[in-house]
C-alpha cells in the first residue's frame, strides 16, 4: 500500500503562504490517496520546532492552531492520520538509532543547517544539526513509500534514503523501504506583499507584508490595495514579468488561488494596471479564504476538540510505529521485555 508521510512545524500567525505552499497540497494528497487506496500521515513537527527556542505556552498554542488550520483547510481525520510528533515517542527513539547510522560527513553537506545557523554555527543547537536525521526517522518509522518534497527538502529525502540503505546493508535486512518523492504540481511560492524578493513570513515585523488566515475581508482588501507594485501595465505573458518581482508575486497568488497558471491570468488582465488587478485579486482571495478562516476561528476556540482529534491520531500513528520500532530494536540487538 502506498503510504505518504509529511510534517509541518507548528508556527503561529498562519498566513496565505502557509496555505498555498503546504496546507492545500496536503488536502490534495489526502484526496489522491483516497482514490488510490493509500493512506496519509500528517504530523505537527513539534520536536523539530524546539531545535530553536520556543516559549512553552506559545508552542502549545501553535500546535493547536496548526491543527485547527489543517482541519479548516480540509484535512479529514477520518481519511488521514493527524497527530503531534511528540505524542508518538517512537519518533525520538528511532531518531537516536538513526543518529548512530548516519555519518558526520553526510550531515556536514546539509545546506539547510548552514543557512539556518548563519554566522553563529558554533552557537547552534545539536538538534538543529541533527534535524535531518530526525526527519529520516519521521519517514522511516512508518515505512513510508512516498514523501512530498519541495526544492529545499530534496537533499533531506536523499539522506533518509541513504540512512535506510545503510541500516539495511549493515544489518543484512530489508527493514526499511527507500521512500520515493511524491511529485505534485508546482507548489506556490508566496512572497511578501512589501518585498517581492522575500518569502511571506510570520517573522516579518510588518503585518502588511502578509495575509493572515485570521484577517477579515476588509483587512485582506486593504493589504492587497497597499501591496507594493510598479507603475507598468500587466503584460500578456509570464516572461515579460522578469525583473518585476512584486508584480510577478501578485499574479502568482491569483493563479494559485484560481487554480490556473500565470499565463492564463495575464491573458485575462493584459494591458491593465494594478488599479484594476488588485480589486480582482482581493475579491478572489476573500472568496477562497473566507470559509477556511471562519472554520479555523471556530476550531481554534475549541481546545478540547482539537486535543481529542490529535490524541486519536497519535494513537493510530503509534499503532503503526511501535511494531516498526520493535523490529529495529530486535535487529540492532537490544533486549526486549
Amino acid at each position: 500500500m502506498k503510504r505518504v508521510v509529511s510534517g509541518i512545524q507548528p508556527t503561529g500567525n498562519l498566513h496565505l503562504g502557509n496555505y498555498l505552499g503546504a496546507i492545500r497540497n496536503w488536502v490534495a494528497m489526502q484526496d489522491a490517496m483516497a482514490t488510490e487506496g493509500g493512506e496519509c500521515l500528517f504530523f505537527l513537527a513539534d520536536l523539530h520546532a524546539i531545535t530553536v527556542w520556543n516559549d512553552p505556552a506559545e508552542l502549545r498554542a501553535n500546535i493547536r492552531n496548526m491543527a485547527a488550520a489543517l482541519l479548516a483547510a480540509g484535512i479529514d481525520p477520518a481519511r488521514s492520520i493527524l497527530f503531534p510528533q511528540s505524542l508518538v515517542r517512537a519518533h525520538a527513539e528511532l531518531g537516536w538509532v538513526l543518529n548512530c547510522i548516519a555519518r558526520v560527513g553526510w550531515l556536514n553537506r546539509m545546506t539547510q543547517f548552514k543557512e539556518k545557523s548563519g554566522k553563529d554555527r558554533e552557537g547552534a543547537s545539536v538538534g538543529l544539526y541533527a534535524y535531518p536525521v530526525l526527519q529520516a526517522a519521521d519517514v522511516l518509522l512508518y515505512k513510508a513509500t512516498h514523501v512530498p518534497v519541495g526544492e529545499d527538502q530534496k537533499q533531506h529525502l536523499e539522506l533518509a534514503r541513504d540512512i535506510a540503505q545503510k541500516f539495511n546493508v549493515d544489518y543484512g535486512v530489508e527493514l526499511f523501504p527507500l521512500p520515493e518523492p511524491f511529485i505534485q504540481g508546482r507548489a506556490a511560492r508566496v512572497m511578501s506583499l512589501r518585498d517581492g524578493a522575500a518569502k511571506m513570513s510570520k517573522s516579518d515585523p510588518s503585518d502588511m507584508s502578509r495575509i493572515n488566515l485570521t484577517d477579515d475581508a476588509g483587512t485582506i482588501a486593504n493589504k492587497i490595495k497597499r501591496a507594493k507594485t510598479d507603475p507598468d501595465l500587466l503584460p500578456g505573458n509570464p516572461e515579460a514579468l522578469e525583473g518585476r518581482p512584486e508584480a510577478q508575486n501578485l499574479v502568482a497568488i491569483y493563479a494559485a488561488l484560481a487554480g490556473t497558471d500565470e499565463a492564463d491570468v495575464l491573458g485575462r488582465f493584459e494591458g491593465k494596471g494594478f488599479g484594476a488587478f488588485k480589486p480582482a485579486l482581493a475579491e478572489l482571495t476573500v472568496e477562497k479564504l473566507a470559509p477556511i478562516t471562519r472554520r479555523f476561528d471556530e476550531l481554534r476556540r475549541d481546545a478540547a476538540h482539537l486535543d481529542s482529534v490529535l490524541a486519536d491520531g497519535a494513537g493510530r500513528a503509534a499503532a503503526i510505529a511501535e511494531p516498526v520500532l520493535a523490529e529495529v530494536y530486535e535487529t540492532v540487538g537490544f533486549l526486549r521485555r
